[in-house]
């Protein structure tokens, strides 16, 4: 049976009673602050609240075969993609990039360029290259992605090659026609294969 109470005196509940309070009840239209209080993954309408913990690792994936990693359902919250190569390698010489999507992977329109060590670096339209020029290239590194906003997406990272003792920089940017929620890592060429290594993600 419902009880309806009038007034503006409030009601004290005892302690462990029916709401766990000890103190005074807090209405719904209340303000309140909150001690001692444990927050699991707060959001505010799909919005992760500022100082929450909302780094998500990602699983990582073996790159020992194929020409493509993906990793999707990216949320679109995310601000902030950093992509981790662990002693990955290929089966040839082209170049390894990410590329983004919305809804589907664009393999077209990225502004960028790669140098390695001696070079006078390399621009690239298919994708933001992540380093290498040979098939020996082992590659260890991050690469964030930042959000600039209207569906902007810019790059910078660095890889080392521990067969040749280099080092490469990568810099670029990318507008996609909607939401990321997707990015894939290939090669520049598209049938180079994957024979080393694996693959993870950190968004937030």
């Amino acid at each position: 049976m419902a009880t309806t109470i009038s007034g503006t005196s409030g009601v004290t509940y005892p302690s462990g009673g029916v709401d766990n309070t000890s103190s005074a009840g807090v209405g719904i239209n209340d303000t309140q602050t909150l001690t001692n209080k444990t927050l699991t993954s707060p959001n505010i309408g799909g919005t992760p609240v500022m100082n929450a913990s909302v780094i998500t690792l990602g699983t990582a994936v073996a790159s020992t075969s194929g020409t493509s990693i993906d990793f999707t359902s990216i949320p679109s919250w995310v601000k902030r993609i950093t992509v981790m190569l662990n002693v990955v390698s290929t089966s040839g010489t082209s170049p390894v990039q990410l590329q983004l999507g919305a809804g589907s992977i664009d393999a077209t329109g990225y502004t960028g360029c790669y140098k390695q060590e001696g070079t006078s670096g390399t621009l690239y339209s298919t994708g933001m290259v992540l380093g290498g020029y040979a098939a020996a290239d082992v590659r260890s590194g991050a690469f964030t992605l930042f959000s600039f906003g209207s569906n902007i997406w810019v790059i910078n990272g660095t890889d080392g090659l521990s067969n040749a003792s280099l080092t490469g920089q990568t810099g670029g940017v990318k507008t996609l026609s909607g939401t990321l929620d997707r990015i894939r890592i290939t090669t520049v060429g598209g049938t180079d294969t994957f024979d080393a290594g694996s693959i993870n993600i950190l968004y937030e």
